[in-house]
């Protein structure tokens, strides 16, 4: 293992996506991550399909799960349990998501397992939290991106609420429990013990609200749905070219003139309609429209180019093809090589921090269920095989 991270276990008893993204970034950044799957099904994400990879594998699991090592174990067995107090006892970082008060039943909670190892950092990430009256209540993404007030906010204006594209609010989650552990890594740096650390979907839900949530908390303003458009900026926003879309952004004085030279109307810099963002805000509508009969000239490419040049942000509105396609995702690294023992060699999105004195690295495929079950009970518990071979009778391997 090679990374920033390289001296560091993660047990991950996470499912579905926000644990296993999370951990997934240890992984990258060269931690080793034992994953605790559940015998014969697996996480939950094995089995969301289409779309499906060459060997009929669902490739929702190969975007957060890759370069682990999957371990099977029956929770619900007393030797199960056993084993992965065990792992726990050689590991830096524990990270969990089950509904909360599952794993104190298991007899796995946090108290029980950093008796075990104090230097133990404990993550529990749940649907609504660990108190509070919806703390039993499931919590997938797509329900907090309601709950939260984000699909509220997106979408066209006189259209329905719209759920993103992605499963927001659980990489949203990833990275704040990324951060987190981090932080509660750093504290046991100086003090020699780790702690336990909670968190859920809602409240990083609410968190990446930012300004929509201070402009209610502090502005009294309940914002609606704008579309591609912007509540506090114009122009900024999508707009037709003549053979396709692109985005651009004017959002000081100086950019908004650069973009009237380029526009080929430098006149309404100084247009009194429009010398300043408020006044631009007021007359979006007029604006906007004026703005799109100018744009429809030229194409797609040739507005990004020249908006470009002349220091806007701007760029066209891709597809999923056309964004691995670019020459600049591609200078950047971001599209993987690996192989897979299945599904052969596959492509999967790279890592978008670099390190310069520690390079992060795609540390491998994501793993087959119960891949590395009898690797890691050698190698981490020093059992032999015919200790693996006892407990693999008993059930607790599944």
């Amino acid at each position: 293992m090679s990374g920033p991270l390289a001296d560091l276990r993660i047990l991950d008893l996470s499912r579905i996506v926000a644990g296993p993204l999370a951990t997934q970034i240890f992984g990258d950044y060269g931690a080793e991550v034992v994953k605790i799957e559940q015998p014969r099904t697996g996480d939950d994400s094995r089995h969301w399909v289409p779309p499906r990879a060459p060997d009929g594998s669902a490739t929702y699991f190969f975007a957060i799960n890759r370069g682990k090592k999957s371990v099977t174990v029956d929770l619900k067995h007393p030797r199960g349990r056993a084993l992965v107090i065990e792992l726990a006892r050689r590991s830096d970082v524990l990270v969990e998501n089950f509904t909360p008060g599952t794993m104190d039943r298991l007899g796995l909670g946090a108290a029980m397992l950093r008796a075990e190892n104090p230097r133990l950092v404990y993550c529990s990430i749940s649907g609504f939290g660990a108190t509070g009256p919806y703390r039993d209540r499931a919590g997938y993404d797509a329900i907090m991106q309601g709950f939260t007030g984000l699909m509220s906010i997106t979408g066209e204006p006189d259209g329905p609420p719209v759920k993103a594209g992605v499963a927001l609010i659980d990489v949203i989650t990833a990275l704040y429990a990324h951060g987190a552990i981090l932080g509660a890594l750093h504290h046991r740096a100086r003090t020699g013990e780790g702690q336990a650390l909670e968190l859920s979907l809602m409240e990083c839900g609410i968190a990446a609200l930012i300004n929509a949530a201070t402009g209610y908390l502090v502005g009294g303003d309940v914002q609606g749905r704008w579309g591609h458009a912007h509540p506090s900026l114009v122009p900024y926003q999508a707009f037709r070219a003549r053979d396709g879309y692109l985005m651009v952004g004017a959002g000081n004085e100086r950019l908004w003139k650069a973009f009237c030279e380029v526009l080929g109307a430098p006149e309404w810099a100084d247009d009194p309609r429009y010398d300043g963002n408020a006044k631009r805000v007021e007359r979006r509508a007029e604006l906007v429209a004026a703005i799109e009969a100018r744009l429809a000239a030229r194409s797609r490419d040739e507005w990004v180019a020249a908006f470009g040049a002349a220091g806007l942000p701007a760029g066209p509105i891709n597809d999923i093809a056309d964004v691995f396609a670019d020459p600049q995702v591609a200078a950047r690294g971001m599209a993987v090589e690996v192989d897979h023992p299945t599904a052969g060699r596959v492509r999967l999105p790279g890592i978008p921090v670099k390190f310069a004195a520690t390079p992060a690295a795609v540390q491998g495929p994501p793993p087959r269920l119960g891949e590395h079950t009898d690797e890691v009970l050698r190698a981490v518990l020093g059992l032999d095989d015919a200790a693996i071979a006892e407990l693999r009778a008993t059930g607790a391997l599944g």
